[in-house]
């Protein structure tokens, strides 16, 4: 009976593990690049993610509508929006660090919809822009970062 209940208790982790897993968004190691499937509209991403941007008292600078861009240069793209956020009083220490972490700051959050009209909040890990810049004394400021991106663009995963 034991070993019984050891089986269903352990199935049972697995299956939540490997569900959380599915909800977490993980970074491509080739690129740095964090996706993370919408359960909205193009239009209705944006939005929530603003709002989960304002909510944390973040500053909002910009939303750069790529499309409409495009469609003035004359090029058809699907939906695609920049949305560029920051706190400045955590992502300058990382500018203290490394000067040309500036590249990678302010936050820049893509929403895109794909060919099969599927909508994309796409991002640069932060552990990998950390990598890149060769920032190793901001361990905890870049996890905070990483955890309020993983909170905002929860705002738009399926639940």
């Amino acid at each position: 009976m034991l070993a019984r209940s050891s089986i269903v208790v352990s199935s049972l982790v697995i299956v939540f593990c490997l569900f959380m897993t599915s909800l977490t968004a993980r970074a491509d190691d080739r690129d740095g690049v964090v996706r993370v499937k919408s359960a909205y509209s193009h239009a209705e991403t944006i939005s929530r993610l603003k709002k989960a941007v304002a909510s944390k008292g973040i500053m909002f600078f910009s939303e750069i509508n790529q499309s409409k861009l495009a469609a003035k240069a004359g090029i058809k793209i699907q939906p695609s929006t920049l949305l560029v956020f920051g706190n400045p009083p955590l992502g300058t220490t990382f500018l203290s660090s490394n000067p040309s972490s500036g590249l990678d700051w302010p936050v820049r959050l893509l929403v895109h919809q794909d060919a099969n009209g599927e909508v994309w909040a796409v991002y640069t890990d932060f552990q990998w822009i950390a990598r890149r810049h060769r920032i190793e004394d901001r361990p905890k400021e870049f996890e905070m970062a990483s955890q309020v991106i993983a909170a905002i663009t929860s705002s738009v995963q399926a639940k």
